[in-house]
């Protein structure tokens, strides 16, 4: 029988550890953006490939800046609202989460070239800031399951020398498998699996009953944003052909808190050597942050006075970013027979380090995209636009090179695809008022989608023309079913069906 004596470490402080967990649904963070943007781009579900003249069409399509006649500068109010339902184990549970943001900004310069016999009749310059993702989402789901969450406790455990985390180490001494182990076996989760105790021995066993049925809960909160600053250089030639260039800085701030709940009612561990787990409780705060860059590129030619075609190119955003976690884990148990106090009494185990984890800073690159967009505009009444893009998420790349990160390069070639999306707008104008309306399908990155669905959307919006402003109005609707595992090793897994509405209010004014 272990020692059932342990000193809680309580200072607080920040570490460094030799390795993180990464999982396949951490790069797709970053590679996946949803519709954000001006109400009158969300109003058309960002089909703005080959129309440009918007601050958040450039982001799609940079050539679009030329399109704007006027120096014009935006910005948008947004309210987000998720409602997740949430299906596990037969039982369905119902969260819903709403935030606020200044969702866009930006401006855009206007230069006319002064020389008539140039073809190259003008030049412009923007800056403009789009909250690409909003991380703001709460969720739980509860069930009655046939499996454990100890399996996770003891694929991190098994092959380490028990000495290790029998109190020979500190728990900000250990790397973050290591510190799995720890938190179980400080906690009576696991236990060595022979005694008497031998400090070499690697082999655990857990003191969770192998029978019956596990009631599991998990709350799960997310908070924050990936934001993009796009810097646009695009000029026009004799006005039928614009061509456009951005750099992007991007900025990343991530945070999720996880609690998983389990409890069961298996029998009484009949070796007097090991005690009999009846509840545990696993707290999980992540934080990443970061920053990248990438570029864009595009063309739209104005082949008639009707009709345009547009083409443009994301290039991969490379990231640096950083990972803080800290964690605790909480059991209820039945002590063992020959426990020296009060044996079969029910008792509780608590570890909390009061650390945070600071993990080596990583490199992450985020596959490129092409675009190509076609629009036909109906003079001043109107228009319709379509825009077909192409990304390949196999291609995203954890760095620096090493075992661990080459191993999840490896998941995503395996596991992840090629996947398409299509978006299409319409507008209409009577007079100072325009009406417009949207469609937008994006297939699963995934192989199997039913880790994670296709997204089908629609929205609609009205503009109302001011003369030297505008004011915008646009809703949208989107719908995505996926598979969230209880804890990222296990097969056990939530079905989340997510829908996302958006109210978004945009002013614009030329100048």
């Amino acid at each position: 029988m272990k020692k059932y004596i342990f000193t809680a470490i309580t200072a607080l402080s920040a570490v460094i550890a030799s390795a993180q967990e990464l999982a396949p649904s951490d790069g797709l963070r970053y590679a996946m953006d949803n519709l954000n943007g001006t109400a009158r781009f969300r109003g058309m579900s960002g089909a703005f490939g080959a129309v440009g003249g918007d601050m958040s069409a450039i982001h799609v399509n940079p050539a679009g800046g030329a399109i704007f006649n006027y120096n014009t500068a935006a910005a948008t109010l947004n309210l987000l609202s998720t409602k997740s339902n949430s299906r596990y184990f037969g039982t369905t549970t119902n969260d819903s989460d709403t935030s606020f943001d200044l969702n866009q900004a930006g401006g855009i310069f206007v230069f006319h070239n002064q020389d008539l016999s140039s073809g190259w009749t003008k030049f412009t310059f923007g800056i403009a800031y789009d909250n690409t993702n909003n991380f703001d989402n709460s969720f739980n789901y509860r069930g009655t399951g046939t499996r454990s969450i100890d399996q996770f406790f003891l694929n991190q455990a098994n092959g380490l020398p028990v000495g290790v985390i029998d109190n020979n180490y500190r728990y900000d001494e250990l790397s973050f498998q290591d510190q799995q182990a720890y938190l179980a076996y400080q906690t009576y989760l696991i236990d060595t699996s022979t005694y008497p105790f031998n400090p070499d021995n690697p082999n655990y066993v857990s003191n969770v009953p192998q029978t019956g049925s596990y009631a599991h809960q998990n709350y799960v909160t997310t908070k924050g944003y990936n934001g993009k600053l796009a810097f646009n250089f695009a000029s026009s030639y004799k006005d039928r052909l614009y061509i456009g260039l951005n750099l992007n800085a991007h900025f990343t701030d991530y945070t999720k808190n996880s609690t998983v709940y389990e409890s069961n009612n298996g029998p009484v561990n009949t070796d007097p050597n090991y005690a009999t787990i009846r509840q545990i409780q696993f707290n999980n705060d992540t934080h990443t942050y970061g920053s990248g860059f990438s570029f864009n590129i595009g063309a739209i030619a104005k082949i008639t006075d009707e009709l345009r075609l547009g083409a443009a190119y994301e290039s991969p955003t490379w990231y640096r970013l950083t990972d803080e976690l800290s964690q605790s884990l909480y059991t209820t148990y039945v002590a063992p027979a020959n426990s020296p106090t009060s044996p079969g009494a029910t008792r509780s185990a608590s570890l909390n380090p009061n650390i945070i984890n600071v993990y080596p800073t990583y490199t992450l690159q985020t596959p490129g995209k092409f675009t190509g967009s076609l629009a036909y505009i109906f003079g001043k009444s109107g228009l319709i636009s379509f825009d077909y893009g192409v990304k390949d998420y196999s291609n995203i790349k954890f760095k620096p090179n090493n075992s661990y990160n080459n191993s999840l390069n490896d998941i995503y070639k395996n596991t992840l695809t090629t996947a398409q999306e299509f978006r299409v707008g319409a507008e209409y104008k009577i007079k100072q008022v325009s009406l417009r309306g949207g469609y937008r399908f994006e297939e699963s990155p995934y192989k199997d989608e039913k880790i994670v669905g296709d997204l089908k959307g629609y929205s609609a919006g009205i503009g109302y023309n001011f003369g030297s402003a505008r004011l915008d109005f646009a809703y949208g609707h989107s719908q995505r079913e996926m598979d969230v595992p209880l804890l990222s090793s296990m097969t056990d897994s939530a079905r989340i069906n997510s829908k996302i509405d958006s109210f978004t209010l945009t002013y614009t004014v030329g100048f």
